[in-house]
């Protein structure tokens, strides 16, 4: 490369004239992965049921949306690789019941030809052997007859689907086949494939304070891993003199928490939230001033045509939030627009404005950015200001008292850190360049960080504490389908984003011939990933069988087309070759969610598959708009 080339490159870069050329910083790179918009739709749709309903939010509801999850998700998780891999697989809700039935009807010893009345440790890897034949047979045949995906696995639903039905006639006479714990070793495995955690039977009185702890670090070094990954280290090292004020912020936000669980009534609050909200800002200052390089280009405030117009729209989606919530009586619910009832109807409009504003107030964030730092500086405090003003809006306007307490809570935390962002884009320098050691550094906070905020809201869920129960709390049962589902899921990620075998996935998916030509063995590929969708299948056999004790022949049919479905919704694309295995998972979560909340909100749930409809095409329109975004950035 030429003088000239590599100066006009740096001038672009500079200057912004082709933003191929320029550093993508950690949000920018944040938006371009493939399960993002899975995962804000994900927390969309929890915080609207959450509103709407009573359930939403609390153990018991968690505890039904993760079981009613687990089955879905193993499957949407193998199916996402199936689809990355190029191809699909419609045998795969059938097969479930398959091994289901397979399972039981190995152990039983009745029937007019009576069954094989296997011991368990036997049928059960008999049955897998099965499921991984099937797999082979799909990928196998896709391979050898040249034929779509879609045209094998559609032979092999139906001949699993007859299957299921014609032994069961045959062998027990009915369509239902039972029993599992018929089987001998039935105690040994029940455990392993239907075993349950009743958190009211596990008292600890310092659940609270574990929790407590678990999150707000985990939250912090999320929070200082994302200062490290968008701010410019500073020059000559890190300054002593932030380090220390650093940790005085710190020792003051403490203080603050400590006054929140120490105090009762409402002074108590106010005083505790103000300390810290003191901690907070003298801290993640300190942060700055200690490993950050200092602004000195911040520029003044200009309000662009663009960040005007943004911010303008902004303000009107929040004035529209708060007029639409003051038409209407909190107290009415009697029925309205179908299927709202008054109250319902004022929280779901509340959410759509104050979501437009959210994501109108963003754009004119990145708008301002391009104009100069104090400009959006300016932007990201006028929202930290709004957000701050609809806390106490919505306090001042709600009787419950999860809006009054809870929501109120998180708007105001949200709030400050905005407020807190705002001041330090003005004071300190965006890093425009990449950086390795801030990257490595802010990658392991990010992983420490997740692993204690999972720990703390683990142990909420897991245990009770007494008073809870003296309240009448509701019981929740947490099963290991939830288990299997996160290690499936994990293990899924790892292979995804961490082997060969991953990248082979990827590669046959994107172009099966070019991966060829490189050495990519793409026959052996793809039947492995027909084999790891009927491994799934089996595993969910299993874990219907043991938790039903008696299997439908038609339990899986259709199932099918929700496992892709939350493969589309999680980022994967239908055409192959882009894509996760978390994605999957995400996109089970979201139709455990709508598919509870829909009831819980005392709607009639035979309108929920409108609602699966409406999301597929949403997520179909945002993983177009991520993966164009992703492949400029690529280039």
């Amino acid at each position: 490369m030429s003088d000239s080339t590599v100066a006009a490159a740096t001038d672009a870069m500079a200057s912004g004239a082709d933003e191929r050329l320029a550093y993508r910083g950690v949000f920018q790179r944040l938006f371009i992965r493939p399960e993002i918009g899975a995962s804000i739709g994900a927390v969309a749709i929890w915080v609207f049921f959450w509103a709407v309903s009573v359930n939403q939010g609390t153990a018991n509801g968690t505890a039904g949306v993760l079981d009613y999850a687990a089955t879905l998700g193993i499957m949407a998780v193998a199916v996402s690789m199936l689809m990355i891999g190029g191809e699909f697989d419609l045998s795969s809700g059938a097969n479930t019941g398959a091994m289901g039935i397979l399972v039981v009807l190995l152990v039983k010893e009745t029937g007019d030809l009576g069954g094989a009345g296997l011991t368990l440790w036997l049928a059960i890897p008999i049955s897998l052997a099965v499921a991984l034949g099937i797999g082979f047979f799909n990928g196998w045949m896709v391979e050898r007859t040249a034929l779509p995906s879609f045209i094998v696995t559609l032979g092999t639903f139906f001949v699993l689907k007859g299957a299921k039905l014609g032994f069961s006639k045959l062998i027990v006479d009915q369509i239902q086949v039972g029993r599992t714990d018929e089987g001998h070793g039935y105690d040994f495995w029940q455990p392993i494939f239907a075993g349950e955690w009743d958190r009211t039977l596990h008292q600890w009185g310092a659940r609270d304070w574990v929790y407590t702890i678990g999150v707000l670090v985990g939250l912090s070094l999320i929070l200082l891993a994302v200062h490290e990954m968008h701010f410019t280290r500073r020059q000559g090292g890190p300054r002593s003199a932030g380090m220390v004020q650093f940790l005085i912020g710190i020792a003051v936000g403490i203080a603050g928490v400590a006054v929140l669980h120490t105090t009762d009534g409402v002074g108590g609050n106010w005083v505790g939230a103000a300390v810290i909200g003191v901690g907070v800002l003298v801290a993640l200052h300190g942060f700055a001033s200690w490993r950050f390089e200092p602004r000195t280009d911040r520029g003044s405030i200009e309000m662009a045509p663009d960040v005007v117009k943004f911010v303008g729209l902004g303000v009107l989606a929040v004035v529209a939030a708060i007029l639409s919530a003051l038409a209407i009586d909190p107290y009415d619910e009697t029925n309205f627009i179908f299927p709202w009832t008054k109250q319902g109807f004022r929280a779901t409009m509340f959410l759509v404005f104050s979501g437009a504003a959210v994501t109108l107030l963003l754009v004119a964030a990145a708008h301002a950015k391009r104009v100069n730092a104090m400009t959006k500086s300016a932007v990201t405090m006028l929202s930290a200001l709004l957000l701050f003003g609809m806390a106490f809006f919505v306090r001042s306007e709600s009787q419950s008292v999860r809006f009054r307490t809870e929501a109120f809570s998180v708007m105001l935390g949200v709030a400050l850190l905005v407020f807190v962002w705002a001041v330090l884009g003005a004071l300190f320098h965006e890093r425009d360049r990449p950086d390795v050691p801030a990257e490595i550094l802010g990658s392991r906070l990010v992983l420490a960080g997740l692993v204690s905020a999972v720990i703390g809201f683990t142990v909420k869920l897991l245990f009770t504490v007494q008073s809870e129960i003296d309240a009448g709390a509701s019981p929740a049962k947490f099963s290991m389908r939830i288990v299997w589902f996160i290690v499936f899921t994990a293990v899924a990620t790892w292979v995804l984003g961490r082997t060969r075998f991953g990248s082979w996935t990827f590669a046959v998916g994107g172009n099966k011939e070019a991966s060829r030509q490189v050495g990519v063995p793409a026959a052996r590929t793809k039947t492995q990933l027909f084999m790891i969708v009927s491994f799934a299948a089996w595993l969910v056999g299993m874990l219907l069988a043991f938790r039903l004790n008696t299997i439908q022949a038609a339990t899986g049919d259709g199932l099918e087309f929700q496992y892709i479905i939350a493969a589309v919704v999680g980022g994967t694309l239908l055409t192959g070759g882009y894509g996760t295995a978390l994605g999957g998972a995400i996109g089970a979560l979201i139709i455990a969610m709508a598919t509870l909340g829909i009831p819980n909100s005392r709607w009639n749930s035979d309108w929920r598959f409108l609602f699966l409809g409406v999301i597929l095409l949403l997520a179909v329109i945002a993983n177009r708009s991520i993966r164009t975004r992703a492949e400029a950035l690529r280039r």
